[in-house]
C-alpha cells in the first residue's frame, strides 16, 4: 500500500489520522480545523490526501436531521476508514509467524489458550493506557473505547447495560491477525475481555463472553458483542 505508506511519512499527515481516530464520531471540516489549530482550507487539504490514501473516508450529512428545502447543504464527514492490514516498512510478516504459532497449539486447547493471551494482552493494553475503573458498565465500556483511541484505535461505544455492550470499530489493533488468519478471533475476543474485566470494578473474566463481526470484511467496521453474566466459561488466571 504505497499511498497509505507515503501519506503516514509525513508528520502532519499522521497527527491529522491521529486526531481522526481519537475523535469519539465524525468529524467536519471545521472542527478539524479547530482541533489541529490550522486554517480550514490546510486541515481540507491534510484530510483529502488521507482519503486518497484509504486511511480516512467521508460522508454527507445534516446534522440537523432536517431535510427538504431551507435545511441546507449537508455536512462532509471525515471518519477512520476500515483498516484490515498492517501498515509497515519494510513488512515484518508478523501475522504470518502467528499463523504458524497457532499451528503449533494443540487443536483440542487452541481455543482456550488464544483467548488466554489475548486477555493477558487485553491487561498489557489496559495498564499501559491508565484505564480508570468504573462502577458501572457503561462507563467501564466507554473507558475502554476512549483508552483503545488515545492508542490510535478508533473504538466507539453502541450501547450498553447490565447485560451487555456493543462496541464498533474499523481499526482493532488485531484485525490483521485475524485476516491472516481467521482463528486468530479468539485473541482478539479475550483482548476485549481482559480490556473490560479491567475496566468495570468487580467483573471478572468467568462473566463475561464477546464475539465478534465482519473483522474479514475489509470494507465494514468491526462489531464487538460483549455479554455478561455469571458464570460463563471461564478463561484460566
Amino acid at each position: 500500500m504505497p499511498d497509505q505508506l507515503d501519506a503516514l511519512g509525513s508528520a502532519v499527515l499522521r497527527a491529522a489520522l491521529l486526531m481522526i481516530r481519537r475523535a469519539r464520531g465524525p468529524l467536519t471540516v471545521d472542527e478539524a480545523a479547530a482541533t489541529m489549530g490550522v486554517h480550514r482550507n490546510v486541515a481540507r487539504s491534510r484530510l483529502e490526501r488521507l482519503v486518497a490514501a484509504g486511511l480516512v473516508q467521508t460522508r454527507f450529512h445534516r446534522r440537523s436531521g432536517r431535510s427538504g428545502p431551507g435545511a441546507g447543504r449537508p455536512a462532509k464527514l471525515y471518519s477512520a476508514a476500515p483498516q484490515s492490514h498492517a501498515l509497515e516498512f519494510p513488512a515484518h510478516h508478523l501475522p504470518e509467524l502467528l499463523a504458524e504459532l497457532i499451528d503449533e497449539l494443540p487443536e483440542e486447547e487452541r481455543e482456550t489458550a488464544l483467548r488466554l493471551a489475548g486477555r493477558r494482552f487485553g491487561h498489557l493494553l489496559a495498564s499501559r493506557t491508565g484505564l480508570k475503573v468504573s462502577d458501572d458498565v457503561a462507563g467501564g465500556v466507554d473507558a475502554v473505547c476512549s483508552a483503545m483511541r488515545e492508542l490510535g484505535f478508533h473504538a466507539v461505544l453502541r450501547s450498553a447495560d447490565d447485560e451487555g455492550a456493543v462496541i464498533t470499530t474499523p481499526t482493532c489493533p488485531l484485525r490483521p491477525l485475524v485476516v491472516q488468519r481467521a482463528e486468530a478471533a479468539n485473541i482478539d475476543r479475550g483482548m476485549w475481555i481482559g480490556l473490560v474485566e479491567r475496566a468495570v470494578r468487580d467483573l471478572s473474566a468467568a462473566e463475561v463472553s464477546c464475539e465478534t463481526d465482519s473483522c474479514l470484511d475489509g470494507g465494514r467496521e468491526c462489531t464487538v458483542v460483549l455479554r455478561f453474566r455469571p458464570q460463563v466459561a471461564s478463561l484460566p488466571d
